[in-house]
């Protein structure tokens, strides 16, 4: 593969069919969508057409549901052509799944379930990513799933089994924050450390999304606003990550499209207001370092019996 390269797409929101005909008719200022593989990936009809006249107008990244990554099934040679072919179309900037299984004996259940994270794990899934992105040519992104249940058997972290799954398989991250802390919270995890373990330059694509809380655990609904903790976890990973292109993803009580925007608008400026502050204080280190510098300079100088312009 090619030296790691993300496209700085900026701040988008998940392109909905709720929302086409205000996209097509209003145009609004929205940097990129993200759509949903599966939903186009037939060769006609009025979702492909709607898509091709939002290509026309915006970045498009694509995100699948239906890979299934980390089945023990063979990977869906059908399914892959039919993936390549919406790539060769629409020329995506940025390809995603889910680490995850959906899934087994032929039989598909509909969901994103987990997988124990061991060392077989890894090599396994790393062979199928590989192989996918042989048959695109390009790198995908996998993304961090919602979790509720861990496998007792598992012999690493999720954090530690993305960043060593990257690695071994040369692919991008699509570091969902809303699923890092929803699972911290189910999951009894520190999401900042999650956050710490993961390596920058694999990550291509950031999610932002809204959850219910059911009492004992959070559900990964995609219904609700953005949650503010999920908020101040952002603002740690743009911190570390720097300007991703970010998502706002809604797919349950879509709401207006403004409204889904605001949230993509509001990430926008967080991201602004912590690399404006990042910058200001890196430059104020640089300030009294070169402070620092000319008074010891000066100094030396005077010991040494000689006072010159510095």
């Amino acid at each position: 593969m090619t030296t790691l390269s993300w496209p700085p797409l900026g701040f988008g929101v998940g392109l909905r069919a709720d929302h086409y005909q205000h996209i097509l008719t209003e145009r609004p200022p929205v940097d990129w969508f993200e759509a949903i593989t599966e939903n186009y990936l037939d060769s006609g009809g009025r979702p492909l057409h709607i898509l091709e006249q939002v290509r026309c107008d915006y970045p498009l990244a694509l995100h699948g549901v239906g890979l299934s990554i980390g089945s023990t099934d063979p990977l869906d040679a059908r399914y892959l052509a039919r993936l390549g072919a919406l790539v060769a179309r629409i020329q995506p900037a940025l390809i995603t799944d889910h680490l995850c299984w959906t899934g087994v004996a032929g039989r598909k259940v509909y969901d994103l379930l987990p997988l124990p994270y061991t060392e077989e794990t890894l090599h396994h899934v790393a062979a199928r990513v590989r192989r996918v992105q042989d048959a695109l040519g390009r790198r995908i992104a996998l993304e961090n799933p919602s979790t509720y249940v861990a496998f007792r058997h598992s012999t690493m972290s999720e954090w530690d089994f993305l960043a060593a799954l990257a690695a071994e398989a040369d692919c991008g991250l699509l570091l969902d924050v809303n699923n890092v802390y929803v699972s911290a919270r189910n999951l009894g995890f520190d999401p900042s450390r999650y956050l710490a373990a993961i390596p920058a330059e694999r990550v291509a694509q950031i999610h932002l999304a809204g959850f219910t809380d059911m009492g004992t655990y959070l559900f990964d609904t995609h219904s609700a606003p953005v949650h503010e903790d999920v908020w101040a976890l952002y603002r740690e990973a743009v911190a570390r990550f720097g300007s991703v292109a970010t998502l706002v993803e809604w797919d349950a009580d879509i709401p207006a499209f403004d409204r889904v925007h605001a949230e993509a608008q509001r990430a926008q400026r967080e991201t602004s207001t912590i690399l404006t502050t990042k910058t200001q204080r890196h430059k104020g280190v640089r300030d009294s370092v070169e402070i620092g510098s000319r008074r010891s300079t000066l100094v030396s100088l005077c010991l040494g019996g000689e006072l010159r312009a510095v």
